[in-house]
């Protein structure tokens, strides 16, 4: 990946990550460009990363591959202005929720190869997961592109393409979830009577200690539920009280409500 030209086209927060990403890879800054909408905007990325801030049809002219970061709704205007300055063979990677790849094929010229990316904002601290899924005209080099590309910012995973939406969900939102649970613990430490800072930090590092024994044991979740859970224990009493509320239920309709906005997301741009 190091000797293409890669154009984050729209650096805003997810285009920006990658290229931050890109850049703390080793990727050459000579050969990293962005673009962006406003002026300000361009500014403040040549000053923190010390790129080239290009118009789009200028970056698409040089670029190797192309990193799509602008927002769904405004996908289509960016590709149809791009895509006469694509060079033959360029790569395209869009980061775009709920867009297929087949979106972009129709507004690409032929059998141009796109790589559909779901990541999250974890990036900023290497800690992301992106779920990598092939267009019809990308072959495994181009999925081994887009890997490098993304493994800087954490770890990569190949999914099919029609789970995207579910990925979107689970992964691409999940960030939230845990920053609204973690939120509710941190309240509910200052009711019961300790200082915020030491209520943030519990809440955190107990966050950030059970995630970490999730990836480096191994085990199923509820085993490491059931280690912590003493019959009728204090654990057992705050886990009655969120089943009681529904939290199982209420997590599953959070997910599908995230699925069915990225569904939406491709209706509204066909």
């Amino acid at each position: 990946m190091s000797e293409r030209i890669v154009a984050v086209l729209g650096a805003g927060t997810m285009g920006e990550l990658v290229l931050a990403g890109l850049l703390r890879g080793g990727h050459p800054v000579t050969h990293t460009l962005a673009t962006a909408r406003r002026p300000e905007r361009a500014e403040q990325l040549r000053a923190t990363h010390g790129v080239r801030v290009l118009n789009n049809a200028t970056a698409a002219g040089q670029a190797d591959v192309l990193v799509i970061g602008v927002k769904p709704q405004d996908a289509d205007a960016l590709i149809r202005e791009v895509a006469p300055y694509l060079r033959r063979g360029a790569l395209v990677v869009s980061l775009c929720a709920g867009l297929t790849t087949d979106f972009f094929a129709r507004r690409l010229p032929e059998g141009t190869p796109v790589v559909r990316v779901m990541t999250n904002t974890p990036a900023l601290v290497g800690g992301a997961i992106s779920a990598i899924s092939p267009g019809a005209h990308a072959t495994d080099a181009h999925v081994a592109q887009a890997e490098d590309l993304f493994r800087p910012l954490g770890a990569v995973i190949r999914v099919p393409e029609k789970q995207q939406d579910a990925v979107t969900a689970v992964s691409g939102s999940g960030p939230a979830y845990i920053y609204l649970f973690v939120e509710a613990m941190i309240e509910a430490g200052v009711l019961l009577g300790l200082p915020r800072q030491t209520a943030h930090e519990l809440a955190v590092q107990t966050a950030l200690g059970s995630a970490t024994m999730l990836r480096d044991s191994g085990e199923h979740p509820a085993v490491l539920r059931a280690a912590v859970t003493s019959p009728a224990g204090t654990t057992a009493a705050a886990l009655h009280e969120l089943e009681r509320h529904g939290m199982r239920a209420a997590v599953l309709d959070a997910l599908e409500a995230a699925r069915d906005r990225a569904i939406a997301l491709a209706a509204q741009n066909p």
